[in-house]
């Protein structure tokens, strides 16, 4: 079953995720990006910074088609009134899994659904709770998983969510990066 057949999904982002996620849910869609400077206002917290991330991911898709529909999407980490992005190296990787450690943080992830007329952006929270990491299991999940593409420096799919985290509350696709449930709703709304 193709959902939403008489609509051009396209998928904007070269998450291999979000595009297994899309792909499970029976979605027919393309994929096409364009290079964006994830930079945005520093008076901006928590869902308005990834709300505002994935409007600027969808401002290159100028001109659509009537039956085109472009899915942006974008996770932050929020921990202690910041930010927590994607790591620029191996550094900031343990600096952050050290901030994260012991504590409760949110993922947020904002998805626009982008078309010729009209703009829809959804937002889904979900705290994770991790346990105090040693040193030795930050180093080796660095090490082995080099989470350098994903915000807050882990992916609770990998070997650090199986080890490191006591507990969610929400949804624990948008963790992963697309909160599936949420969009699929969405994209029943629009497409109806």
């Amino acid at each position: 079953m193709k959902r939403f057949s008489n609509y051009n999904i396209i998928l904007a982002s070269n998450s291999p995720r979000r595009q297994q996620f899309l792909k499970d849910i029976g979605l027919a869609f393309s994929i096409k990006t364009h290079p964006v400077e994830e930079i945005f206002p520093e008076e901006l917290k928590t869902t308005g910074i990834s709300d505002y991330l994935v409007k600027l991911k969808a401002e290159p898709f100028k001109s659509l088609n009537e039956r085109d529909l472009v899915i942006t999407a974008d996770t932050i980490v929020w921990h202690n009134d910041q930010c927590l992005g994607k790591p620029k190296d191996r550094a900031e990787a343990i600096r952050m899994l050290e901030q994260l450690s012991g504590e409760a943080h949110q993922v947020i992830t904002s998805v626009a659904f982008t078309q010729a007329h009209q703009q829809k952006v959804i937002h889904e929270v979900s705290t994770v709770y991790f346990k105090a990491l040693t040193s030795d299991e930050i180093d080796y999940y660095i090490d082995h998983y080099q989470p350098f593409d994903k915000a807050g420096a882990y992916g609770i799919q990998e070997w650090i969510g199986t080890v490191g985290i006591e507990k969610i509350e929400g949804s624990y696709a948008n963790i992963v990066g697309l909160p599936v449930a949420q969009v699929l709703a969405t994209l029943e709304k629009i497409c109806s």
